[in-house]
């Protein structure tokens, strides 16, 4: 498990709030509110082979 904090830009309101990403050793998907305008930001993490994490956020009716 790794622990990293991140800056994000929120999907809604384009604040960049930092966040606190708990990242399992395979993908996954959450949904954490914004801080600043409370809407629903989903996290979808992705780890690759050599450990590297991808975040990408997007808002809720948003499709991946």
């Amino acid at each position: 498990t790794h622990i990293l904090e991140k800056d994000i830009s929120c999907p809604y309101c384009g604040e960049m709030i930092g966040v606190i990403i708990e990242a399992l050793d395979d993908s996954q998907e959450y949904i954490e509110d914004c801080q600043v305008c409370c809407r629903p930001i989903v996290f979808h993490i992705e780890v690759t082979l050599d450990g590297t994490l991808s975040i990408i956020v997007h808002s809720e009716n948003e499709t991946y």
